[in-house]
């Protein structure tokens, strides 16, 4: 029997991505639930109240506006829908300090979205090892709804909305 020829040279061996219990897929319509979301100092922020969406607990953030004032808001854990209670009192184009309301640490810094509006990305870790890689990313300008959810390095979220199913 002929030997089967393997290309070594360009040949790559991967560990098998670890499944993450962060993100839930809902139906075949590639709807994502957060199903935990990790602040800077490793705290679940999901189920952080008793809000809930759809029966999913809300993801909760402490926001402080540059007027100083200060509140609780409760986003859908639902990716893309864009619901939220709690202190929704702010004007649309307000930049908000992002914190996380168990240490009142800013939310990490990812960097900027590239949409023109100046807005920047804040991480929200799906994993309690507080990967970049594995992350929800939030603006910091209010009703600037272009979050993006990374995990094992790619933009899924992206991927889910350009890919009709």
């Amino acid at each position: 029997m002929p030997k089967e020829h393997v290309d070594t040279r360009n040949l790559q061996v991967r560990d098998i991505p670890q499944q993450h219990d962060s993100l839930q897929a809902i139906s075949d319509n590639v709807t994502l639930v957060v199903t935990q979301a990790f602040g800077p100092g490793g705290d679940n922020l999901v189920g952080f109240s008793d809000v809930k969406f759809n029966g999913y607990p809300a993801v909760t953030l402490l926001l402080r506006t540059p007027d100083g004032r200060e509140g609780l808001v409760h986003l859908s854990p639902i990716h893309g829908d864009k619901r939220k209670t709690g202190f929704i009192d702010i004007t649309p184009g307000t930049r908000c300090e992002l914190l996380c309301p168990v240490t009142r640490r800013p939310l990490d810094r990812l960097g900027p979205v590239d949409d023109g509006s100046g807005a920047t990305y804040y991480a929200l870790y799906l994993t309690p090892k507080l990967s970049r890689g594995h992350a929800v990313a939030v603006t910091d300008i209010w009703d600037h709804f272009h979050s993006r959810i990374v995990d094992d390095e790619a933009v899924i979220s992206y991927w889910a909305q350009t890919h009709a199913l």
